[in-house]
């Protein structure tokens, strides 16, 4: 075997195990989390937790039905927020706020847990993403110009009871196939790229950027992964670069801040633009409020060392 492949190889012997690992721990997370979510979604009570959110929504210029919208995409994903936005009667303009909504705060439960992994508290976290939807709502109701239109409507098909919890487990078996095949081929990735100093190349690259949004660019892999393949898989990876000392707290919780704003920037948007909303407004506005949460953070954390404060850390670990 050439030092070359060698290399290669020995790099998938120590990701493997870390990447299987990691794997099971989010399935222990996201299959029940699914399954509580899909029988919430079963018996129809959603609505009537939205139905307590609705005056909020109407505050801020939208129909009361964007409670129910908000409400099912903390619990749920993207493609549920889709399908249910298929079915009400809202503008172009209505669903690309909500859709921006849904981006910045949906699937919480399980990308609130990895966030807290990762070394954020994990009150302040669900508190900035909700904090940030409305704000990002607020500005862009103020921002968009008149769009007719509606979104293009697709077919919603209701299930029995048996054909759900089968519905659920057939989606569970490609979502558990996904995770392990994604994390594992990341992992590997991270690792052959620092093998052949690839890594430091990349950071040099986006090193200009990476300061433009507050961030270290020894960071930049990390916040490649989560603006393409999502939060919880970047994550993944920066729980193995902390275990192994390659990423400090403060660095970990800044990208973490920019993260629970602007995230998976490929996959989302394109599904919302094939439903007919503008790609571009579900990108952009994000990254600049991600950009000003982070330095924010930045701000408090230099504040806290001017005036001697405790800064608290959060333990990294699975």
């Amino acid at each position: 075997m050439s030092n070359y492949s060698a290399r290669v190889w020995e790099c998938v012997k120590k990701a493997l195990p870390v990447a299987i690992k990691t794997s099971v721990w989010f399935l222990k997370i996201m299959l029940p989390v699914s399954l509580f979510v899909t029988l919430l979604s079963y018996f129809n009570i959603l609505p009537y937790i939205s139905s307590l959110a609705s005056p909020l929504f109407t505050l801020i210029g939208l129909p009361g039905d964007a409670a129910l919208v908000f409400v099912t995409s903390i619990f749920t994903n993207i493609y549920t927020v889709i399908a249910l936005l298929s079915t009400l009667d809202f503008s172009v303009r209505e669903s690309l706020i909500m859709a921006t909504m849904c981006l910045i705060s949906h699937n919480f439960v399980v990308e609130t847990i990895v966030l807290q992994k990762t070394g954020s508290s994990a009150v302040w976290m669900v508190i900035l993403r909700v904090f940030g939807s409305f704000v990002a709502a607020i500005v862009l109701n103020w921002l968009l110009p008149e769009m007719n239109g509606k979104m293009m409507a697709e077919t919603v098909i209701s299930f029995g009871f048996w054909e759900t919890m089968l519905h659920w487990l057939e989606s569970s078996v490609m979502l558990g196939l996904k995770i392990v095949l994604v994390i594992s081929g990341l992992m590997i990735l991270q690792r052959l790229l620092e093998e052949f100093g690839i890594l430091k190349i990349l950071s040099a690259m986006l090193s200009p950027l990476m300061r433009l949004f507050g961030l270290n660019p020894d960071v930049a892999f990390l916040w490649l992964v989560g603006n393409t393949v999502g939060l919880a898989y970047g994550s993944a990876i920066m729980m193995d670069y902390a275990k192994m000392g390659k990423l400090g707290h403060q660095e970990a919780d800044l990208l973490n801040h920019h993260l629970a704003i602007s995230h998976s920037q490929l996959e989302d948007p394109l599904l919302f633009a094939v439903m007919g909303l503008p790609a571009g407004w579900l990108i952009f506005p994000r990254v600049v409020l991600a950009m000003v949460v982070v330095w924010i953070r930045r701000g408090i954390y230099l504040l806290q060392v001017r005036v001697h404060l405790p800064v608290k850390v959060e333990n990294i670990s699975l």
